[in-house]
């Protein structure tokens, strides 16, 4: 089921700043390099000394390979600055033909350790910011789906996992998180009449980003590089849009497209002990999470 153009098509990518949007945009194996119109929508405009990367600093690396790319700012708890940011996409591109809800805001503590304010940033970003993209991008990605460009939403979320261990450290994460993977679960059947795809991508391991060297010292020695993720987003946007409805893991996505157990090992410091991430463990068998 390939599609196998990219070329052309306009992607729209929350959180795009850093870590893994801005892998998907720009990393070794990327949209840009695939010829794809890239919308950068993320808060980050000014240069935060602990977190490097803006809209702009991106916008400008994809110029310099010779892509296309607008940069806009956008918090996407704001519903006008969503709207907005989905208008100038169109304006300069003409459509919107993909869309990669990538931003995403993180806290795992306890319930009691987290306040409303942690509670209203998480689930606002996550799950509320999810369903308002994808609800402002519909009308653009029907009329992709019209014209045959094989429109797809991918959601950075993980596969529904009920396990209570996955909600006791973190309920409000937890919560907010899963709250990207319900859109899949119920958005996929919903918009296949229209000939949009709606899937769900999460990493295997922890992945290594500016966030998580701040927030974790010494996971980082044992997390895979962002460049794993963005090679599982090429594979999957290469497929039709009757490939729907799937909550991928990154490596099992690259070893169907007949990557090797050895080929894995670029993505991480040699005899690195990898961290699991979230949700995965063995519950979850691996025909409940995907079709490919």
């Amino acid at each position: 089921m390939s599609t196998n153009q990219l070329k052309g098509k306009t992607a729209f990518i929350t959180g795009a700043s850093r870590g893994i949007g801005r892998a998907i945009a720009l990393s070794t194996n990327s949209l840009a390099k695939e010829g794809v119109n890239i919308v950068i929508a993320a808060k980050s405009t000014e240069v935060n000394p602990k977190l490097p990367g803006t809209i702009y600093s991106v916008a400008e690396e994809i110029k310099q390979i010779g892509g296309q790319c607008l940069p806009v700012g956008c918090d996407i708890r704001s519903e006008e600055q969503v709207v907005n940011a989905i208008k100038l996409a169109v304006e300069r591109f003409g459509g919107i033909d993909i869309l990669i809800n990538n931003a995403s805001a993180i806290w795992t503590q306890r319930t009691e350790d987290t306040p409303m304010k942690r509670y209203d940033l998480m689930n606002g970003i996550n799950a509320r910011g999810t369903y308002m993209c994808t609800y402002h991008c519909l009308p653009h990605l029907r009329e992709s789906a019209k014209k045959g460009r094989q429109p797809h939403v991918l959601m950075i979320s993980p596969p529904l996992n009920m396990d209570p261990k996955w909600f006791q450290p973190h309920t409000a994460y937890t919560m907010a998180k899963y709250g990207m993977s319900m859109c899949v679960l119920g958005m996929a059947p919903d918009f296949e009449e229209y000939g949009i795809a709606v899937n769900a991508l999460w990493p295997r391991t922890s992945i290594s980003t500016s966030a998580l060297k701040m927030i974790a010292d010494g996971l980082d020695d044992m997390s895979r590089s962002v460049d794993i993720m963005s090679d599982a987003t090429l594979v999957i946007l290469k497929k039709d849009s009757r490939c729907t409805a799937n909550f991928f893991i990154d490596d099992e996505v690259l070893l169907d497209a007949g990557y090797t157990e050895k080929d894995l090992t670029k993505y991480s410091k040699p005899g690195a002990e990898l961290q699991m991430d979230f949700f995965l463990d063995d519950t979850v068998p691996k025909q409940l999470r995907s079709k490919l």
